[in-house]
């Protein structure tokens, strides 16, 4: 059975219930995908899908519902691909990134960019499950039930991964003497 293509007042809705949460999606795509075009990919793709299936949304926590299907959209695509690599080009602070308004000195400035780039570095070499964890918990500020929602997994599950997780970085960032403090 073919699913009906939405209308306007279905794509009105989506609208309503992705726009929001626009700069989540786009940050979870991110990281997942680790390539600014193949997250904005993975997003434009997911709005084509929950507009599509729009009609199986039940209400509840639109942010959640979105993150998911991003999630799912990011998932579907990295299977079809080779492993990706990272440069050290992605791990660059520029300029402007630097100086975005702070009154630091340059030398406050290089050790707030090369922390940065540390543990963004350390971040995207967390497996997966590790990783998505953190950056649902601790850059979007997502609650354990949103997680458990948006993931698919348990609770319990949520909070054993992030535990792990961010003694992982804990254990990277203070390796061989290296500290982001």
């Amino acid at each position: 059975m073919r699913n009906p293509s939405p209308s306007a007042l279905d794509l009105g809705m989506v609208r309503d219930l992705t726009l929001p949460h626009l700069d989540s999606a786009y940050n979870l795509a991110r990281w997942l995908m680790r390539d600014p075009q193949d997250a904005a990919d993975a997003v434009h793709t997911a709005f084509l899908r929950a507009a599509r299936y729009i009609h199986t949304y039940a209400g509840g926590n639109a942010r959640a519902w979105w993150l998911s299907i991003v999630r799912n959209c990011c998932l579907a695509l990295l299977s079809t691909r080779r492993p990706a690599v990272v440069s050290l080009d992605e791990l660059e602070v520029t300029q402007a990134e630097m100086a975005d308004g702070s009154t630091q000195g340059p030398e406050e400035q290089l050790h707030l960019a090369q922390s940065a780039a540390l543990v963004t570095g350390e971040l995207e070499r967390l497996p997966p499950e590790f990783r998505e964890v953190l950056v649902l918990r601790e850059l979007e500020e997502l609650s354990y039930r949103e997680i458990a929602a948006i993931l698919n997994i348990p609770i319990g599950t949520v909070m054993s991964r992030l535990a792990r997780g961010r003694k992982l970085m804990r254990k990277a960032l203070t390796q061989d003497g290296r500290s982001t403090t």
